[in-house]
C-alpha cells in the first residue's frame, strides 16, 4: 500500500511536470528540490530527476515539434556539444553547492528580466555557430553534475539574446533536455540500478501533467503567458537552487 508520503511526492511530481512542460521544460530542478524536501537518498535524486525529465521532455518535444515550434539549424549546434559534456558531467561525483548558487543566482536574474522585457522588438537573429557551440558545452557538462537536462538554462539564453520567439524557445529546448537527460543518463548508468520501485508511480505522474502542461503550452498560452509562466518558473528554480 503507497504511504501518504509517497502520495504527496506523486503530486508533487505532477504538479512540477505540469507546470515545466508548459514551457517545455523537463522539470528535474523541481523534482531534485521535490526530492530534497522529502529527504530521499542523494546517490538517487540525480538519476531519478535525469529519468523523469526523458518521459515528460519526450512528450513536450512530440508536441511543440508537431505544431512547427522548433527549429533544427538553432537547435543543432547547441546540442553538438552538449550531449558529450552531459555524459561527462553524468560520470563526475563532485559537490555542487557552488554550482547551484551560481546558477541558481543566473536564473533568478533571468526571471526578473523575462518579466520586465516581455516583448522581442526586432525579428529573431540566429546564434553565430562556435557560440552556440561554447554555451551547449557549458550547459551541458553542469546538466550531468547536477541532474538536469538544461533547458532551464538555455531557454533564456535563447530568448534574451533575440536567437528565437517563445513558443520556438520551449521547443528547442524540450529536445534539448530530451537528449542531454538520456547522454547523462548514459553517464550515470550505474546508480540507475539503485532507483526505488516507487519510481514508476512518479514517471506515471511525470508522464501525464507532461502531457497536459506540454498541451496547454504548444497550443493554448499565448507568447505573453508563456513568458510570465516561464519567468515564474526560473524564480522558483532559482531560489531552489540556492536554498535547498
Amino acid at each position: 500500500m503507497i504511504e501518504v508520503s509517497e502520495i504527496l511526492i506523486i503530486l508533487a511530481v505532477f504538479v512540477v511536470a505540469v507546470l515545466y512542460s508548459s514551457v517545455g521544460h523537463g522539470g528535474a530542478s523541481g523534482y531534485l528540490a521535490v526530492m530534497a524536501f522529502v529527504a530521499v537518498a542523494p546517490n538517487v535524486t540525480r538519476p531519478t530527476a535525469l529519468l523523469l525529465n526523458v518521459f515528460v521532455a519526450s512528450i513536450a518535444t512530440f508536441q511543440f515539434y508537431r505544431v512547427k515550434h522548433f527549429d533544427w539549424k538553432v537547435f543543432l549546434p547547441f546540442a553538438a556539444t552538449s550531449i558529450p559534456f552531459a555524459f561527462v558531467g553524468g560520470m563526475i561525483q563532485l559537490p555542487t553547492n557552488i554550482y547551484k548558487t551560481i546558477l541558481g543566482a543566473v536564473l533568478i536574474l533571468a526571471a526578473i528580466r523575462l518579466a520586465i522585457n516581455l516583448k522581442n522588438e526586432n525579428a529573431p537573429q540566429k546564434p553565430k555557430i562556435w557560440l552556440a557551440l561554447i554555451i551547449g558545452a557549458g550547459i551541458g557538462l553542469l546538466s550531468g553534475l547536477v541532474g538536469v537536462g538544461g533547458g532551464i538554462f538555455l531557454t533564456p539564453i535563447l530568448l534574451l539574446m533575440n536567437w528565437t520567439e517563445t513558443k520556438k524557445a520551449a521547443g528547442i529546448s524540450a529536445m534539448f533536455i530530451l537528449v542531454n537527460s538520456i547522454s547523462g543518463l548514459l553517464g550515470n548508468y550505474a546508480q540507475v540500478f539503485e532507483l526505488p520501485a516507487t519510481v514508476w508511480f512518479w514517471i506515471a505522474a511525470a508522464a501525464v501533467g507532461g502531457i497536459i502542461g506540454s498541451t496547454l503550452g504548444s497550443q493554448r498560452f499565448n507568447s505573453l503567458t508563456l513568458r510570465r509562466v516561464l519567468a515564474i518558473v526560473l524564480l522558483i528554480a532559482g531560489v531552489k537552487l540556492i536554498f535547498v
